[in-house]
């Protein structure tokens, strides 16, 4: 039996896909073959990298359809999700998005299923967050441009959001937000709500640190991320963010996962380089 891995191992959304890809590897693991009808099944995992790219999404969805998958997992990144469903659906072959929270993926399709929550409803518990812990009146959001993800949540965050929202969105391959994090320190932003990817976060983070900037950072799933963390670490940044699994939620799975990592020094590298737990690994 083949399983389908449509997920990023490289560009901005390699570091994530390859940590969703360490739970499927950890679960295949621990779960080789199953049972069906009486008959033991070997679980083979299929791998297609999709990029973080929409235009490459289609052809690695393409590509794990012509290998007879019996089901995809992934992806990592709702605008590849969105880019490839389509494929999975006029194939009849069925993909569940693990930490894709677009609505859109699902919408229409009826062979695209997911497991996480959804951004109508993450983006709600921010802006709540925003406003009844810091009181905040003003926001500012600050997203890539054309980012399904981004620009999605960021949707629903202002939707909920009972205050001013100041809105830009910065070009891909961007490398220096200094203008942005200014312009939310000089407009008096009472929180900074940037649900990025976790390359481009990292940068923000670290360069908010520096600044000395004191404005809560809020984020979504993405963000859930030990380099996200480390990014912040030892600063006084203040650093928030929506998940779906907090470590030392399962301690059996915890400790089990952490054993199998420290086993696997490929594993435990395509987990950043520690042990930390990723709500997309859970």
């Amino acid at each position: 039996m083949r399983i389908g891995i449509f997920e990023p191992a490289t560009g901005d959304n390699g570091a994530g896909g390859k940590q969703e890809m360490l739970g499927m590897q950890y679960a295949n693991k621990e779960t080789p073959t199953v049972d069906i009808g009486g008959t033991t099944y070997t679980v083979e995992l299929v791998y297609a990298d999709n990029g973080s790219d929409p235009a490459k999404a289609p052809t690695a969805a393409a590509e794990l359809v012509s290998k007879d998958v019996s089901v995809v997992l992934g992806s990592y990144g709702s605008t590849v999700s969105l880019a490839g469903g389509p494929v999975f659906g006029e194939a009849g072959v069925p993909a569940i998005g693990v930490g894709c929270t677009n609505p859109q993926i699902t919408a229409g399709n009826g062979y695209y299923f997911r497991i996480c929550f959804l951004d109508p409803f993450q983006g709600t518990v921010l802006a709540n967050f925003a406003q009844e812990k810091f009181s905040a009146k003003k926001a500012y959001c600050l997203g890539e441009l054309g980012n399904e993800y981004d620009q999605g949540l960021i949707n629903y965050f202002e939707q909920a959001f009972d205050g001013t929202v100041e809105k830009d969105s910065f070009p891909t391959n961007t490398s220096d937000f200094t203008t942005y994090l200014n312009k939310a320190v000089n407009e008096d932003a009472d929180v900074i709500f940037c649900p990025v990817s976790i390359t481009y976060s990292t940068q923000i983070v670290k360069l908010a640190a520096s600044l000395g900037i004191e404005i809560p950072i809020l984020g979504g799933d993405t963000l859930d991320s030990n380099m996200v963390l480390e990014a912040a670490a030892g600063s006084d940044v203040q650093l928030y963010v929506s998940t779906f699994y907090q470590e030392g939620g399962s301690p059996e799975f915890d400790e089990g996962f952490k054993a199998w990592l420290s086993e696997d020094s490929t594993a435990m590298t395509n987990n950043g380089g520690n042990d930390t737990i990723a709500a997309v690994t859970a």
